[in-house]
């Protein structure tokens, strides 16, 4: 049989050379198409941005691929929501998730909410929030809130087709109105995600006891926040550590706006808690509550953490020493459907 490339002279040859190296290198998988499209299943190592249209509305969500990823095997996944007036790629830089996601091989996911006119302490304005009502904020008249619930659902179905994703080990992590989101996906999506992570916020109920919260299983979930938060923009004196234990089952105490104790109503009823719980920790950086089952449920869990001269934000190690992103993942790995 004869040679075909001795029909090319042989200065073309390396021409060739270089033209099979890119035809293989476009080949390999996750290299090559559109990163915008969620349609599409190619992908890049690091940052990517999607799309996937939900309701004839674009939604936004950005990727970490860790460089460990190998299609071969399962992946986790956390996906990890933001507060009010930022977006997805905020949390990509800022909330130290990437960096766990290449250390642990984890695929880490941050979606962009809406942005909506939303009337909060009896003034209106303009932000990015989530569609976690009841909450203590409405939307403006004439605004069409959009249905993130589905938008979650669509994420984690495009992940799947992009992805091998691990469905069993898939959570999530929510601060501020992310984290009420975060709350609101206990109830809603507690058969989707193994375990959640709440920081700065949860459910929100003005009667704490609604008997219409009902989720769809009974799921571990993780609570923390600072002894000096207050919300967004907000101040007040610092809730001493040792405290935790009064936070939780006295109403009206002037530290953190009253809302442990809220938070601690709402979910020991909505999840079938036990009221009592176990103290644990250290008072120079952290203060631990752990509620169990009311009906020996594995995994029915609820855990509060009090954290040592934090304000409003997600702890990232230089807003403050907690790295939340890093002690999150202990906790969540732990866990699985």
């Amino acid at each position: 049989m004869s040679n075909p490339l001795k029909s090319y002279p042989m200065r073309f040859l390396p021409l060739l050379v270089i033209i099979c190296l890119l035809y293989a290198s476009c080949s390999k998988e996750g290299k090559s198409g559109n990163q915008t499209n969620g349609t599409n299943s190619s992908y890049v190592i690091g940052k990517n941005r999607f799309t996937v249209n939900v309701d004839n509305d674009d939604r936004e969500y950005y990727v970490h691929v860790p460089s460990g990823y190998n299609s071969k095997n399962t992946i986790p996944v956390v996906i990890m929501l933001h507060g009010t007036s930022q977006n997805g790629l905020d949390m990509y830089e800022n909330s130290g998730w990437k960096e766990v996601g290449d250390a642990e091989t984890i695929l880490t996911v941050y979606p962009s909410s809406w942005t909506y006119c939303v009337t909060a302490d009896g003034q209106q304005k303009t932000t990015t929030k989530w569609n976690s009502q009841p909450a203590e904020w409405s939307f403006c008249n004439g605004e069409k809130p959009r249905d993130d619930i589905k938008f979650f659902t669509s994420v984690v179905s495009e992940l799947k087709s992009k992805f091998n994703v691990d469905s069993k080990r898939i959570y999530l992590v929510g601060f501020s109105s992310g984290s009420q989101m975060a709350g609101k996906c206990t109830v809603d999506l507690s058969d989707v995600f193994a375990a959640i992570v709440e920081s700065a916020g949860s459910l929100y109920s003005p009667t704490p006891s609604n008997p219409n919260l009902s989720p769809k299983r009974k799921l571990p979930i993780y609570f923390q926040k600072g002894n000096e938060d207050y919300g967004p923009g907000g101040s007040g004196p610092a809730a001493p550590m040792g405290s935790l234990g009064k936070l939780l089952t006295t109403p009206d105490l002037p530290y953190l706006n009253g809302n442990l104790y809220d938070i601690a109503l709402t979910n020991t009823k909505v999840f079938g808690l036990s009221p009592t719980f176990k103290l644990s920790g250290d008072s120079t950086t952290v203060v631990t509550a752990t509620y169990t089952s009311a009906n020996a449920i594995p995994n029915n869990l609820f855990i509060v953490n009090l954290i040592k001269g934090l304000k409003h934000a997600y702890p990232n190690g230089s807003n403050h020493p907690y790295m939340a992103a890093q002690n999150n993942w202990a906790w969540l790995k732990q866990y699985s459907l």
